[in-house]
């Protein structure tokens, strides 16, 4: 991308605060209506008593100043999500993955979750088993996840990706379009491993799409259990809504993985910037995109992240 995380979140929206207008109870019933599922959101909280911050973060560093579950949902639900994935954010909490486990218990049925693991600990597969059980059965990895080692010579990498292939759980990578070779080759290693490659890879970050970068992401789908989050939309290509510059995007995708193993997600709180909504970032699925039949949108709004990440048994 153009920004750095960090930049970023200096500039975004504290739009969720004001767009927040129903209440929620943890005494809430489970969800009975599927509705859809959003495959990511990052949540944080002012009770840094209970959920203490990472990396020398304080109060004053959170951006938005809060973003609580219950937040999270008083935003979604009147759009008709009902169940979110969960991802980890590195940043504000490290690998103190607690706020997001204590939500899934809080919450039956309504979240999931990506995990962050310290790949150089020895014990991080028997973490990862630990976190599995508890409601996080996928692992958010970046390209410094054992320092500057490639994951290709990272015992630890290695051991995180032959762990979720033996185990049922998914690596989830969030990588720039120069590291998809690197991905590619561990797919190729570790062919059983469930793999979520986030945001597009973020092809288009600073502005403009690339042939080559969509054609060795597209490259990516001879790898049967690789799929790809259409996400973010608010970060890529012009940035603005409605977002059709991205369209072509999707479709070169949607031509080479199906709509099956392509999933949409919001990336709230980020994509609260600016122009950009969360109805915006639904809009672009539900109602925009032609080629997409009422089956597809299906596939993308709901069923993909039901199977991989709620491990659901979904029919076509």
């Amino acid at each position: 991308m153009s920004q750095t995380r960090r930049e970023f979140m200096g500039t975004v929206s504290t739009a969720a605060a004001v767009c927040l207008t129903t209440k929620v109870d943890a005494n809430d019933d489970p969800p009975s209506d599927p509705g859809y599922i959003d495959a990511h959101s990052h949540i944080w909280t002012r009770d840094i008593e209970a959920y203490p911050l990472a990396n020398g973060n304080t109060l004053d560093d959170l951006k938005p100043p809060s973003f609580t579950t219950e937040e999270l949902l008083e935003l979604v639900r009147p759009h008709g999500v009902t169940r979110i994935v969960l991802i980890q954010h590195r940043p504000y909490h490290g690998v103190d993955n607690s706020y997001m486990l204590d939500s899934i218990k809080k919450y039956p049925g309504v979240f999931t979750a990506v995990a962050c693991v310290d790949a150089t600990k020895s014990d991080v597969t028997s973490e990862m088993s630990r976190l599995q059980k508890e409601g996080a059965g996928a692992f958010r990895i970046t390209p410094s996840e054992d320092g500057t080692t490639p994951w290709t010579e990272s015992k630890g990498v290695r051991s995180m990706w032959q762990h979720a292939g033996e185990h049922g759980m998914t690596i989830c990578p969030l990588i720039n379009p120069e590291h998809l070779p690197m991905a590619d080759k561990m797919c190729e290693e570790y062919p059983d491993t469930p793999v979520v490659i986030d945001h597009f890879s973020r092809i288009g970050g600073d502005g403009v799409i690339r042939e080559t970068d969509l054609k060795t992401l597209a490259g990516l789908a001879r790898h049967k259990h690789t799929h790809v989050k259409v996400s973010a939309f608010y970060a890529f290509g012009k940035k603005q809504p409605p977002y059709d510059d991205l369209i072509s995007m999707i479709r070169r995708l949607y031509d080479a993985y199906g709509p099956e193993r392509l999933m949409w997600a919001s990336d709230l709180p980020y994509q609260l910037n600016g122009d950009n909504t969360y109805g915006d970032s639904l809009a672009l699925i539900r109602e925009r995109i032609d080629f997409l039949s009422p089956a597809d949108k299906e596939w993308l709004l709901r069923k993909t992240a039901a199977r991989v990440y709620f491990g659901e048994s979904v029919s076509a």
